[in-house]
């Protein structure tokens, strides 16, 4: 687990869909002036640069964040997420990419307070680095599941955990259900975002129908689909929404054709919204 770096896949069509969703989930939390916490199991290093080594083997971010950021006139789901990329960056130049830990910090409050947790020791010194002189974020060096759990419930008691593991491991599927299920039970008003990997293995279904047996309510699943399922690559992008603010459904719904025209192949399945479990 500890080998995965998210700097060969910053910025890819998963991190769009990913990030997009943030943003808007944050959104939703500002609408109101009482503050909010947000909590990550998984932080990364923060900050990606996008023409280092590792960006350039791969080049997934020319397939992902590339296009929507050339794009014009984008729509406002995809402009509010742009907003927080264009924080990292100085004009039109595309080259550095916000991790979901930079976005929270840029969208917070003076009050709104953020944890991270990052296990792997290289990334947790540079995320550490990053967040120096910011008092409202706490990072801390542990393990990500461990960790987010013995801060539930959290003050403010209101806000987001987002668990955005590697999947290197089969297992961290159903470690990703039994954390949701006891994250649950000490913080069942919070609002829980789950990404993970679309494959043609298909592990993710057992995760999803864990937490759909699990009696939580209110579970609404969002997929983005770019390659066809049959690529032999990873095809797709999940998240798993356990109490979504109001009127979220509706919102990706109306923004997923144009993700589609701008990022997904032409055989690539149709993008998803559904409730996995309802009110």
């Amino acid at each position: 687990m500890l080998s995965y770096k998210h700097g060969f896949h910053a910025g890819n069509f998963a991190d769009v869909h990913k990030h997009m969703v943030l943003v808007q989930l944050i959104n939703a939390l500002n609408q109101k002036p009482k503050p909010w916490s947000y909590l990550e199991t998984h932080g990364g290093k923060a900050h990606y640069d996008l023409t280092d080594e590792q960006a350039e083997k791969t080049g997934e971010y020319k397939k992902g964040i590339a296009p929507v950021w050339a794009a014009a006139q984008p729509p406002t789901l995809v402009a509010n997420y742009l907003a927080q990329v264009s924080t990292e960056n100085t004009g039109r130049l595309l080259r550095y990419y916000p991790g979901s830990p930079a976005i929270a910090a840029n969208m917070a409050r003076e009050d709104d307070r953020i944890a991270i947790m990052e296990l792997h020791a290289n990334e947790y010194e540079l995320i550490n680095k990053y967040f120096k002189r910011n008092t409202q974020v706490a990072i801390h060096h542990r393990d990500g599941y461990e960790g987010v759990l013995s801060m539930l419930p959290p003050k403010p008691n209101r806000g987001v955990v987002l668990i955005d593991p590697s999947y290197e491991v089969k297992s961290e599927y159903q470690e990703v259900a039994r954390f949701i299920k006891k994250a649950h039970q000490r913080w069942p008003i919070g609002v829980y975002a789950v990404w993970y990997p679309i494959l043609e293995a298909g592990l993710h279904r057992a995760m999803l129908q864990s937490v759909a047996s699990s009696g939580i309510r209110k579970v609404f699943v969002s997929e983005f689909y770019q390659k066809s399922s049959n690529s032999g690559r990873m095809f797709g992008s999940g998240m798993m929404l356990i109490n979504p603010p109001w009127q979220l459904e509706e919102q990706l719904g109306s923004v997923m054709p144009w993700l589609e025209r701008t990022l997904a192949e032409s055989d690539a399945d149709s993008s998803s919204g559904r409730w996995l479990v309802p009110e």
